[in-house]
């Protein structure tokens, strides 16, 4: 049972994690934009967490203007992002330029028969049944539709975790080794010397019991016959 609730427990540390991690991080695509629009949005609670916070919304209505661009990819599967500033806040990207990459967007719209491809780079999910939308952080102009990017932040980000998370491991297991161990041995020294001591006083009393006895029956036997 205590297998099955470890294994549990690290499958959640993963998956949170993982998921953290994946919303987070930038990502490209390459893409075709095809509009761009602000739109008045309503912030409902129960996707709050995914708007950006640089920007107030109306107190009264709890509604603000949202910049968003659409695009598809090759293939004509649509994406339609956002483009929010993140300011000082979460993910520590510092975005400011919405108002700019917005009209980049604008300069990049393309029709079909002429398209521009655009490098998107952006972080965030998109859902339509939560009204979830990614992020842009870049727009790139490309050459074509296979235009490939090497995620150097990401690579960089994920292996300093990787190295984080092996000092981490070696420090506790060098704390443990040293401050731990000698705590837990000394505790088990103790108990196992109060064992010793009452398994003496046990022995003893027996011992003095066992004699007292002996003396009444010599006792008995001397007066009694």
């Amino acid at each position: 049972m205590m297998a099955y609730l470890k294994w549990i427990f690290w499958a959640l540390v993963v998956l949170i994690v993982g998921g953290f991690l994946h919303y987070t991080l930038p990502r490209h695509q390459t893409l075709r934009i095809v509009e761009s629009e602000v739109r008045r949005v309503e912030l409902a609670n129960s996707n709050g967490l995914f708007w950006g916070s640089a920007e107030p919304a109306d107190a009264t209505t709890g509604s603000r203007d949202v910049k968003f661009i659409s695009a598809v990819y090759e293939g004509g599967k649509p994406l339609v992002l956002r483009n929010e500033d993140t300011g000082w806040g979460w993910p520590p990207y510092f975005k400011f330029n919405s108002s700019d990459v917005q009209a980049r967007a604008a300069d990049l719209i393309s029709a079909t028969g002429n398209p521009q491809w655009v490098s998107v780079e952006f972080y965030g999910w998109r859902s339509q049944l939560f009204s979830i939308y990614p992020n842009v952080l870049k727009l790139t102009a490309v050459d074509g539709p296979d235009h490939r990017v090497i995620p150097w932040f990401k690579m960089i980000v994920l292996g300093g975790l990787v190295v984080l998370i092996v000092l981490v491991r070696v420090m506790l297991k060098r704390f443990w080794r040293n401050r731990v161990d000698p705590v837990v041995a000394r505790v088990a020294e103790g108990f196992e010397d109060a064992d010793e001591a009452m398994d003496g006083a046990v022995d003893g009393a027996r011992n003095r019991f066992r004699g007292r006895r002996q003396k009444f029956r010599e006792w008995w036997i001397e007066t009694f016959g």
